[in-house]
Parts: C-alpha cells; sequence; structure tokens
C-alpha cells in the first residue's frame, strides 16, 4: 500500500481557548486513524479479542508546526516507521495535514502487543504479521 489517509472534521469542542485545536486532539486523531486501518485490513475489535491480544502505546510524541482553525480542511496520513520483523515491536507516524497539504503536525507512537489474559507483552499471531506487511512504510523504514 502506498499511503493511507483519512480525512478529519473539526468539532467545536475540538478547539481551545484560543480557538485552535486543543492538543489532546490530535492524540484522539492519532488512535483513530490506527484503528481505521487496523479494521480497514480484518483486525477489529472482535479479531483482536478472540486473538486474545491488544494493542498498547509505550510512547506518544507529538510535533506541532502549524495551527489548526475551525473551518480547515483536515486529513491525517498513517506509516509503519520501525518494526520488529514479527511485529511484536513497531513504531508508527501521523502526519496531520490542513488545506493544501500544509504539514500540521507529525504524531509518533511506539507500541507493542499485550496478551489480554496474561497481561504482558506477546508476539502476535501471523494474522496480525499480514495486516502489518500492507501498512504503508514510512521514509526511512527501518527493521529492529
Amino acid at each position: 500500500m502506498t499511503e493511507f489517509i483519512r480525512p478529519l472534521q473539526i468539532r467545536w469542542s475540538d478547539l481551545d481557548a484560543n480557538f485552535h485545536l486543543r492538543h489532546s486532539v490530535y492524540y484522539d486523531w492519532g488512535a483513530y486513524c490506527r484503528m481505521e486501518f487496523l479494521n480497514a485490513h480484518g483486525l477489529t475489535p472482535s479479531a483482536m479479542q478472540q486473538l486474545g491480544i491488544g494493542p498498547i502505546l509505550f510512547r506518544e510524541e507529538c510535533t506541532f508546526r502549524r495551527e489548526i482553525l475551525m473551518g480547515d480542511e483536515v486529513q491525517i496520513k498513517l506509516a509503519v516507521i520501525r518494526g520488529r520483523k514479527d511485529y511484536s515491536r513497531w513504531s508508527i507516524q501521523h502526519q496531520v495535514f490542513k488545506n493544501d497539504n500544509v504539514l500540521c503536525a507529525t504524531l509518533t507512537v511506539d507500541g507493542a502487543w499485550i496478551g489480554i489474559k496474561e497481561r504482558r507483552l506477546v508476539t502476535p499471531p501471523e494474522q496480525v504479521w499480514h495486516v502489518f506487511e500492507q501498512m504503508p512504510k514510512g521514509e526511512g523504514f527501518e527493521w529492529q
């Protein structure tokens, strides 16, 4: 897959006292985009529950470049930038763009899989590897 991009909608409740996007909305959009990708490739919450796994995050960091205001047309893009060969650990980067492809923010998350019964890190089943193999690779992608 070359790109995975989703349009976003700005709600009044997404704005802060300066009338631009609240910082925490970027993190919510990242989670939305990741789940959209997983759902689109069959790794739904129900499928994860049946597999006995769930994604967890170790780190979530956002670099803000341009403000987003009510009325801006916004999109978010997803790409895996780092991963172990079995995708037991991974890093995903999101880029948030507005209007004419203006980069507004870059969100990076480092994550892994937890066994929902064991409550410890696990190597995901092969089904998960196939989904992650379909994820666009970011610039400078590297295996860990």
